[in-house]
């Protein structure tokens, strides 16, 4: 974290909670950027989280009003919040267990409604803090704590998912190109409606450990070689989209016209696409 940003982290805090190799850090420092670049009111400026690794981002690293709220409650909590104070800029910082799987109906539905947040997603593939589970992202054939043969069920694809549930904008990268992922996270915030970033997020120890990434640049090489634009992904057939990360920004007007959303879920080992 560059001293600059210093002003918008909690007195005393010196360090992260996050495993050494994990990607929230560098998700950190990209949401304390867009909230600097956008010149953002704290005064005006709440944080949502639920339960998990993700639901640190904010709390107790940023300084500025945060809840930590129940386990997949987080935008039902950050609904609530928005609608007492339409003036808040509301940012719900979670997981993908916690906002799709414990959180999937909260989700959805505050798209469907075009709740006025902005909801970013770190997606680390699986259940981190809670047990290394499977979750609704985790790869076909990925290892999990409960799936230790490989997971059998496909992934939640989350920019169709969010998109198709009315989300206003819907954007994925990853942390390993943290200058557009930065940008993705500034326009949701500046998105009148429903906005939703999916951020590839790595996590070395309950998935890299599992499914033999001892080493956590082999991790991160797995990301920033699976990451495919969105407009290259339009033009290869959907047979080589499998197991990619497509990347890029997603309109309601993309979902009409079918432009660039892919539409094959992941292969064995990779993530969601």
């Amino acid at each position: 974290m560059t001293r600059v940003f210093e002003q918008y982290l909690r007195p005393g805090v010196k360090a992260t909670a996050f495993c050494p190799g994990c990607g929230h850090g560098i998700l950190l420092h990209g949401i304390l950027r867009a909230v600097d670049e956008l010149g953002l009111d704290r005064e005006k400026l709440l944080f949502v989280s639920g339960i998990g690794c993700a639901a640190w981002i904010p709390s107790p690293h940023i300084l500025a009003d945060t809840l930590h709220t129940l386990h997949g409650r987080a935008v039902a909590y950050a609904t609530g919040a928005k609608l007492a104070n339409p003036a808040l800029t509301v940012i719900v910082v979670s997981g993908d267990g916690d906002l799709v799987s414990i959180g999937g109906n909260h989700l959805v539905h505050a798209a469907r409604r075009g709740v006025d947040l902005t909801v970013i997603c770190a997606n680390n593939e699986i259940y981190g803090m809670t047990g290394g589970q499977a979750g609704p992202t985790t790869p076909v054939g990925a290892i999990s704590a409960t799936t230790p043969r490989g997971n059998p069920y496909a992934t939640f694809d989350l920019v169709k998912l969010v998109l198709g549930a009315g989300a206003a904008y819907v954007a994925r990268y990853p942390v390993t190109q943290p200058r557009p992922m930065t940008d993705a996270i500034k326009k949701a915030i500046r998105t009148p409606g429903f906005a939703f970033v999916d951020v590839a997020s790595p996590c070395p120890t309950q998935f890299g450990r599992r499914n033999r990434f001892e080493d956590v640049g082999a991790l991160y090489d797995r990301t920033h070689d699976l990451v495919l634009p969105r407009e290259e992904a339009a033009m290869r057939p959907q047979s080589e989209l499998a197991g990619r990360l497509v990347v890029g920004e997603w309109t309601p007007e993309d979902l009409r016209l079918g432009a660039g959303i892919p539409h094959d879920g992941p292969g064995p080992g990779g993530p969601p696409c």
